[in-house]
């Protein structure tokens, strides 16, 4: 407890651009957030007042960290489940813990869970050898996708493989692989909700993902024209799945849209970028939900703010550094776009990374879906989208 304050201490571990845009949300709910960061230069470590800097990956530096934390909560999945686990047995709260979070950190594991619990997902297995992949491919036809069973983020560690022989390469890397069928997809989607220790539930919209060389660039909330049977049924499932695995805090489950229904791809357990449009998009943001949830506050209301929102993601060009006259933009995007809302992450430039966002809102798709792009592409590139 914060004696200055009153109000409970959260810890976060990680202080990239969800622990900022966490600390921003904690700020009117009177509450500290402290911060374990790996550098003093991470993008949350550069705004918020409590900050330790040490690996996350050292039971000794986490066990220091936690002391005075009420709750310990995560902006990334890559803390071992062990010293997770070991957090748990002194006694500290950690939302979500160890028990819900190895099926975010670990593919194989969420396939096995899901598909035991009758969760629709792609057709899948374990797999060791180019042999093991060859027969798979023999049921469900080339090509198909390789994945690491852990670390994988962002289009890493994912391959959608030809043949055998491309198979044998990466097979060969040092890591536990599973391959799943390459589906054929209408489009992506995600369903974000929120699950407290008490068992209540909240879900935002589902919305569209739209996804570049493995890269999410665009989020289109609520989705274009799907269908509210099946949008209710995306969200049902989110938190049936948050039920069952026991989570706590945000829930992500990134879908695939089929001919033949939807499919459970991947899940995450923190705020997640399919859901930065609720900053402004909706009443309860998904960090401002996070922090309710892991301190078993009752959840906020998830009612829009607009008919239609559009967050586009801001990425880091060709060569690491900063886009020239980035200020100057700023200062003309504002002018140009005054509706729209920037969010820069303080984060060092490099190729595809996600380094800030944009957010736009409205009642036509299209009209707002060409704001959000045009200001997202004159800010990087100093150009409108076409």
């Amino acid at each position: 407890m914060d004696e200055r304050t009153g109000l409970p201490v959260v810890g976060m571990i990680g202080a990239g651009q969800l622990a900022r845009m966490t600390h921003q949300a904690a700020i009117p709910l009177g509450q500290s957030l402290r911060l374990l960061a790996e550098r003093a230069d991470d993008g949350a470590a550069l705004v918020a007042a409590d900050v330790v800097v040490g690996d996350y990956r050292d039971p000794d530096v986490l066990r220091a960290f936690a002391r005075g934390c009420d709750v310990v909560t995560f902006d990334h999945e890559h803390v071992p489940n062990d010293l997770i686990r070991a957090l748990e047995a002194d006694a500290v709260r950690v939302h979500p813990r160890a028990s819900a979070l190895r099926f975010a950190q670990d593919k194989r594991a969420m396939r096995e869970r899901l598909t035991g619990l009758g969760v629709p997902c792609p057709r899948w297995a374990p797999v060791t050898s180019a042999e093991d992949v060859a027969r798979f491919a023999d049921d469900t036809g080339w090509p198909v996708v390789l994945k690491t069973a852990r670390g994988g983020y962002d289009g890493k560690g994912v391959w959608v493989v030809a043949d055998a022989d491309e198979a044998a390469k990466i097979v060969a890397l040092d890591a536990e692989f599973l391959v799943e069928e390459h589906v054929g997809i209408v489009r992506e989607l995600a369903a974000v909700v929120a699950r407290s220790p008490f068992g209540q539930g909240a879900a935002w919209p589902v919305v569209e993902t739209v996804q570049r060389q493995g890269i999410c660039v665009e989020v289109i909330a609520p989705a274009p024209d799907l269908d509210e049977e099946q949008a209710e049924e995306a969200q049902s499932l989110a938190l049936r799945i948050a039920a069952e695995l026991g989570v706590t805090g945000v829930l992500a489950v990134e879908l695939f849209e089929t001919a033949d229904g939807l499919l459970v791809n991947e899940l995450a357990m923190r705020p997640h970028n399919s859901a930065h449009w609720t900053i402004e998009g909706s009443r309860t943001s998904q960090f401002e939900q996070h922090l309710r949830a892991v301190l078993d506050y009752p959840l906020g209301d998830t009612t829009p703010t607009a008919r239609v929102t559009v967050m586009a993601n801001l990425l880091g060009g060709p060569e690491d550094v900063v886009p020239k006259g980035i200020d100057e933009r700023v200062h003309h995007c504002m002018a140009r776009w005054p509706d729209v809302k920037i969010h820069l992450y303080g984060k060092q430039f490099r190729p595809g990374r996600k380094v800030g966002h944009v957010t736009a809102l409205g009642n036509d798709v299209a009209t707002v879906r060409g704001r959000a792009a045009s200001a997202a592409a004159y800010l990087m590139n100093g150009d409108t989208a076409s």
